[in-house]
């Protein structure tokens, strides 16, 4: 069966060419993994340089993400004059100056200033993720749309497994811990240039990120990777859609947007507080560091099972009915279940593997919700893939949440900010995604 929203994807015309279209296509998903898992380690050490709470620190995520809403309908509105490649190069050169910002900011500590680097590489962002899920999404068959995914997921976690691990080694020493513990006691000249030292640290990998940002955007722009066109449509998308004329008539497209909102708002929450929480179980920075990258490999492994059991042996839509509905339990039992436990080298409460097991619950969402959201969209398939986009915000707002929770009650208690999301996500996996009008009487 042909994806309702492939018809006019013009497709590579031989293997080799398709391989090499889905490599650069994955190679997208790598850095937009790389420069996104990165805030992990930011957010603890802006938090440390720059002197601030939990919800000032996360801030660091809200400047990031929040450029997905701000900036998805422009982008989208970008794609459809200059098209996907030179769309894709303006978004890396966007994210190339958001790494150049750094290094102001950093010559003067000014928190403001990386903030605005974020929001531009968010920004480039917003650009390029439209493009390339649209393009994972079209270029084959609706039944294995969320297979590709899953490949696409595998080059974005891999890259979130190492890049907190990277910038860490780039701006973290062995002495640091102890640092760490007598800024506090300094007086105020020898305190600021401690600080000013550890936060300079920064303008070299963000300074490198740049030129290879810069690169990427020229290597992509002249590669072989295909336009697509999605304004023709089929007979069959062409009569369904005859009487649309907005993207709002597409309820189980909004509705997926809202699911993609809770989904990276509650998975980026898990990941980015995951050491905050760590360190307040008693595990020092050098030591909490680690679980980031510890849950991003868990969702790896997820994705690799995606690739080998879907469509063959699984669909789909069961794949996420079954991640939503674990997604509730495995929350409710990080409450539940208490304890102290030694695994990995790592003595701990119990609670913390819990929310590192959650990155598997977490791991097919994405994917499966794409193909069941952009399904039949036809020629409002660019704005729908920007809408969808859009919902990306949610790693601003939801962590955000959490932090003011965290500083009202304790790191631990607010995470119950979770459990509502994956509710949701149980209604979109067993009903939202079928909602075709928003009457709710006709859910075909």
């Amino acid at each position: 069966m042909e994806n309702k929203t492939n018809q006019t994807a013009q497709k590579p015309q031989n293997s080799w060419a398709t391989i090499i279209s889905i490599a650069i296509i994955g190679l997208m998903f790598f850095i937009f993994g790389f420069t996104t898992w990165i805030n992990a380690i930011l957010i603890p050490y802006f938090k440390i340089s720059c002197e601030l709470n939990n919800v000032q620190s996360l801030l660091v995520a809200f400047a990031f993400y929040i450029a997905y809403l701000v900036m998805a309908i422009p982008a989208a509105h970008l794609l459809e004059k200059v098209g996907f490649k030179k769309g894709i190069m303006i978004g890396f050169w966007i994210m190339a100056l958001g790494a150049l910002i750094f290094v102001p900011a950093a010559l003067t500590r000014t928190y403001g200033i990386f903030l605005i680097g974020l929001f531009s590489i968010g920004t480039g962002l917003a650009i390029l993720q439209p493009a390339a899920n649209t393009y994972i999404t079209m270029i084959g068959s609706h039944e294995r749309a969320a297979q590709r995914m899953s490949i696409m997921g595998v080059c974005n976690k891999t890259a979130g497994i190492i890049a907190p691990l990277l910038l860490a080694a780039a701006i973290l020493r062995p002495t640091d811990t102890e640092l760490f513990k007598q800024i506090p006691l300094m007086d105020e000249a020898t305190r600021n240039a401690a600080l000013d030292e550890l936060i300079r640290r920064v303008i070299v990998p963000y300074s490198s990120m740049a030129v290879v940002l810069f690169g990427l955007g020229l290597m992509i722009r002249y590669s072989i990777l295909p336009e697509i066109d999605t304004n023709k449509e089929n007979a069959e998308v062409a009569n369904a859609n005859s009487g649309k004329t907005s993207i709002m008539q597409f309820p189980y497209l909004i509705l997926g947007a809202v699911a993609i909102f809770l989904h990276v708002g509650s998975q980026v929450t898990g990941i980015n507080t995951v050491i905050g929480y760590a360190q307040s179980l008693n595990l020092p920075l050098s030591e909490a560091k680690v679980f980031p990258s510890y849950i991003l490999g868990v969702t790896m492994f997820g994705f690799l099972l995606g690739i080998a059991l879907i469509p063959k042996f699984i669909n789909h839509l069961k794949v996420l009915r079954i991640c939503t509905t674990s997604a509730i339990v495995l929350t409710l039992l990080f409450f539940i279940v208490r304890g102290q436990v030694t695994f990995l080298g790592h003595t701990a409460n119990l609670s913390i593997w819990f929310l590192v097991i959650l990155g598997l619950s977490n791991s097919l969402m994405w994917s499966t919700i794409w193909p069941l959201a952009l399904n039949g969209l036809g020629r409002f398939t660019k704005m729908g893939g920007s809408i969808m986009i859009m919902g990306l915000c949610g790693s601003a707002i939801v962590p955000l949440i959490y932090g003011y929770f965290a500083d009202l009650f304790n790191t631990h208690t607010a995470y119950w900010v979770l459990l509502p999301c994956y509710i949701y996500l149980v209604y979109y996996a067993y009903y939202g995604y079928r909602v075709k009008n928003w009457s709710f009487k006709k859910t075909v």
